[in-house]
């Protein structure tokens, strides 16, 4: 792209290096205009909200009264998953909390799980998924050149959920998902994560282990889940007031949780990923979303986005240590990573994929993307 032809968006901080954005008379993009009536739509007024929480809560408690535990929550040791065990409890919830361990935790997400199980009381199950299984994933996916290479990590945490409130009996799965934080979304930036068949496909075609412990649904799977046994995803920091850097002051007072950096970089290899990777390979800053997502929501203002954008995705002695974790553990040399690399990216659909029975199921795709549901 010729410099002159460069342009951002004077409301939030998407620009031309995004092929699908578009602009209106007035300079404003059409993700920032389409995220801007997400928080509308999805976000009620305060009192609203505090409302509907407390009916909520209520209701989740009447249907679990005979039970154990009466909702299912993920916590991965970021902030948002861990704002939901905090508030879920508050309101005297009984969460059955789980954990996928891919082998990629941080240490301080570890301890960020490990404090919050332990100061708030509530049931932990850590599922681990074989360590040489889903390398070889993770190698298939490198290889295939495809943009979103944490799919599988995605579609196994959401069928893991899906089966614990099956296991447990419960209707209801609240999440971290939110629009504060989530409101600008590029679709050409990922794909599906509930496409197993594209899962399958890359894994056939790139790798060897065989996938017995990863967790996953189908589409038929996924209709039953939540057309006939009713459970519900739901974005639960909608109902609240979300200001992320005030739950993360309130998270380290009471919790003594530490806080790791960007957006899901509890995660080593999310952060190798989202800081490397897709701006390396893709050409894809995924700060903007989450910037813009937080100017749509009044959260922050464009020069603060600005200048957080300013700032490198990796200081050079982190960069190399992570990249030296990240040939280790995926058993690759650096000539084949640099080659990767250097490979012409790839679209999802260019493997099989469920991709257009998806599209086609258009109600069946947002409600599983958790849209805000009231009681």
């Amino acid at each position: 792209m010729a410099v002159s032809d460069y342009r951002r968006c004077v409301r939030c901080v998407m620009d031309t290096n995004d092929p699908g954005i578009s602009f209106n008379a007035a300079g404003e993009c059409n993700y920032c205009t389409q995220g801007l009536e997400k928080v509308r739509r999805s976000l009620l007024p305060l009192e609203e909200r505090k409302r509907s929480l407390q009916a909520l809560a209520q209701k989740i408690k009447e249907e679990g009264r005979e039970k154990p535990y009466d909702c299912v929550i993920g916590l991965s040791g970021g902030a948002d998953s861990t704002t939901v065990a905090y508030i879920v409890s508050k309101l005297g919830l009984r969460p059955y909390a789980v954990h996928l361990d891919n082998g990629w935790n941080s240490p301080i997400a570890e301890h960020n799980i490990k404090a919050t199980v332990e100061r708030l009381g509530i049931h932990l199950e850590t599922y681990v998924v074989d360590p040489a299984e889903f390398a070889d994933l993770q190698r298939a996916y490198l290889r295939a050149s495809v943009g979103n290479i944490e799919a599988p990590t995605d579609h196994a945490i959401s069928s893991l959920m899906l089966g614990t409130a099956t296991k447990i009996g419960t209707r209801f799965i609240l999440t971290g998902s939110n629009v504060v934080t989530e409101s600008v979304l590029v679709g050409g930036w990922g794909h599906y994560n509930q496409d197993l068949r594209n899962i399958k496909a890359i894994h056939r075609r790139f790798g060897t282990v065989p996938l017995r412990t990863l967790p996953t649904s189908s589409l038929i799977d996924w209709a039953r889940y939540i057309y006939v046994m009713g459970i519900r995803w739901i974005p639960f920091l909608n109902y609240i007031d979300y200001n992320k850097d005030e739950y993360k002051r309130l998270l380290a007072a009471e919790l003594d949780w530490m806080d790791y950096g960007g957006k899901h970089y509890e995660s080593t290899w999310t952060k190798f990923f989202q800081a490397y990777i897709l701006p390396t390979k893709f050409g894809i800053d995924k700060r903007k979303s989450h910037l813009s997502s937080m100017i749509c929501a009044d959260k922050l203002d464009r020069d603060s986005a600005l200048a957080e954008l300013a700032k490198p995705l990796y200081q050079p002695e982190e960069f190399e240590r992570d990249l030296r974790m990240v040939l280790d553990r995926l058993k690759l040399s650096r000539q084949e990573f640099d080659t990767i690399m250097a490979e012409r990216p790839k679209k999802h659909t260019d493997y099989p994929s469920n991709a257009f029975v998806i599209e086609a199921l258009g109600f069946l795709v947002r409600r599983f993307r958790k849209r805000a549901i009231t009681p």
